[in-house]
């Protein structure tokens, strides 16, 4: 299963969080959140994440301002969470960026609004509804996934705290890829509780043998 830690900024904290192996760590390029990382490049932030993927975060920005950060902090893919088109998504996706398409989940009716991203996506990250962009550390009904019935495998987010290792590993739905990780493993915006998202991983990865 993979592991994406989203929501990241300082240095120590970065370096801490890669040494634990996730797939994927997140940066935030969305002024409007407490975990923003502003768009001028700092080493840290522009160093190489390997072996994880370095994910750009964004709320519908233009292509050409994506690709701009995208090439700038050395990103490897990025992960939109606004009203982006198939066709804006289609063009990152041939810059050479892996694109994930993030879509609000209250329904198994939501799934719908998906179908036509499944040929420009490499993932899709299902989280909690809101009024804003991101489900602001609350879970929606996991069983809902059950009726997602596209081909595009997808990410679980919204609220996945270090209580939920038991639950994560019992789903077995087909097209689930990873889980999102953020706000309920953090002492702060944008700084996690490292021990608490390795005592997670662990549990994640750990079967019960009580």
């Amino acid at each position: 299963m993979l592991i994406k830690v989203c929501g990241m900024r300082d240095s120590a904290n970065i370096e801490q969080v890669r040494h634990l192996n996730p797939d994927m760590i997140g940066l935030i390029f969305y002024a409007r959140s407490p975990r923003f990382v502003g768009t001028e490049p700092q080493p840290h932030l522009t160093a190489s994440f390997a072996p994880a993927l370095k994910v750009g975060v964004f709320v519908n920005e233009t292509v050409a301002a994506v690709a701009d950060i995208a090439a700038r902090f050395r990103l490897n893919a990025v992960q939109l969470h606004g009203n982006e088109s198939p066709a804006e998504c289609a063009a990152l996706r041939q810059t050479g960026l892996k694109v994930i398409k993030a879509f609000g989940i209250s329904s198994a009716a939501d799934f719908a609004q998906c179908a036509s991203y499944s040929d420009c996506c490499d993932l899709f990250l299902f989280d909690t509804r809101t009024a804003g962009y991101g489900g602001a550390g609350v879970k929606f009904d996991w069983s809902i996934l059950a009726e997602y019935k596209q081909d595009t495998p997808f990410l679980m987010s919204g609220g996945i705290s270090a209580d939920d290792a038991a639950d994560i590993r019992s789903i077995s739905y087909p097209q689930l890829a990873g889980i999102d990780l953020n706000s309920r493993f953090e002492t702060a915006p944008a700084l996690k509780d490292v021990a608490k998202l390795r005592r997670f991983i662990a549990d994640l990865t750990t079967e019960n043998t009580e």
